[in-house]
């Protein structure tokens, strides 16, 4: 995928990049369905991007194949003017925009997945820098709630959200690694399937991301989280799954010149694969009936997707 790669980047390292010009883009490649949408704060402004691209036997064309959805989670593409060029924190958007040129191409040859996919991030070229040990991060003009409301899409089944996960000392691999599937507050088990999925793309042993309880609680709240990789689960029922792209040392968020293509590469490549299963029935991202004894043995876990009492 590094045509696609090197396209996307290409397309949004410019000082003056906004949704409409990449969903211009996009349309000039023939997608069909392509949402856009400005948001205007006082910390700025910044523009979100959804493309679905239709399945065979998809929800779009009236069929029943499950839909994916992917979300690259960021807070900006990039930091001007206090820096100049693409910082770390965009690759979940490089990733997910490269997904999506990726399954057009592959329809314009001949090839549909059996599922929708539908892929949603944000564009914004002077994002803001925001403290935080061991290094600074990228945080988007608009707030959490905003983002998720625009990302997060009701018809999505499951969700692979894929963040740049660099700014902690947790994580010591350069590569990428999947958490844990969370649903309605429940941390669950590491998918059995994601886990293969991920070994035969790589061909390395399957790397997990830790969370915490803290992690899957909303911004806002007050309290530590490791990123903004696992919000999209407290805003939706579906299974999540977080895809970290990770370092081996802690990098800013906010520096330049620190996107690695071959990891996005990777990143990029398991994305593919886990939409061609999952719209097939091929790939579950927890075990249902497992979930619904944990459920009955212990009681809704909801009150986690809440900022909670003071």
């Amino acid at each position: 995928m590094f045509k696609q790669i090197t396209e996307i980047f290409d397309l949004i390292d410019d000082a003056g990049v906004n949704c409409s010009k990449v969903a211009e883009f996009f349309t000039s490649k023939n997608a069909k369905i392509v949402l856009t949408k400005t948001v205007k704060c006082k910390k700025g402004i910044t523009g979100f991007i959804k493309i679905t691209v239709p399945g065979q036997n998809g929800k779009v064309s009236g069929g029943r194949a499950p839909t994916l959805g992917i979300i690259g989670r960021l807070g900006g593409v990039g930091i001007r003017p206090n820096k100049v060029g693409v910082v770390s924190d965009a690759d979940g958007a490089i990733v997910t925009l490269s997904c999506a040129l990726k399954l057009l191409d592959m329809q314009k040859k001949g090839d549909f997945l059996e599922g929708d996919v539908i892929l949603a991030t944000q564009i914004c070229p002077s994002a803001l820098i925001q403290p935080h040990k061991p290094v600074p991060f990228v945080t988007s003009p608009a707030d959490m709630k905003t983002i998720n409301k625009f990302e997060v899409d009701k018809a999505m089944g499951a969700i692979l959200c894929v963040d740049s996960t660099k700014a902690n000392r947790i994580i010591k691999w350069r590569g990428f690694a999947i958490s844990p599937t969370v649903k309605e507050g429940w941390i669950l088990k590491v998918s059995d399937d994601l886990i293969t999925i991920m070994e035969w793309v790589t061909g390395r042993v399957a790397r997990v991301l830790p969370i915490t309880m803290q992690d899957i609680t909303p911004y806002g709240n007050g309290i530590y989280h490791i990123n903004s990789i696992m919000q999209p689960a407290t805003a939706t029922d579906a299974p999540v799954v977080g895809v970290a792209i990770t370092t081996e040392v802690p990098v800013p968020g906010c520096s330049t010149g620190s996107s690695h293509i071959i990891d996005i590469e990777e990143v990029s490549r398991f994305c593919i694969e886990v939409a061609k299963a999952f719209g097939k029935g091929e790939c579950n991202f927890y075990d249902k009936r497992e979930f619904n004894l944990i459920k009955r043995k212990y009681g809704s876990m909801k009150h986690l997707l809440t900022v909670g009492d003071d």
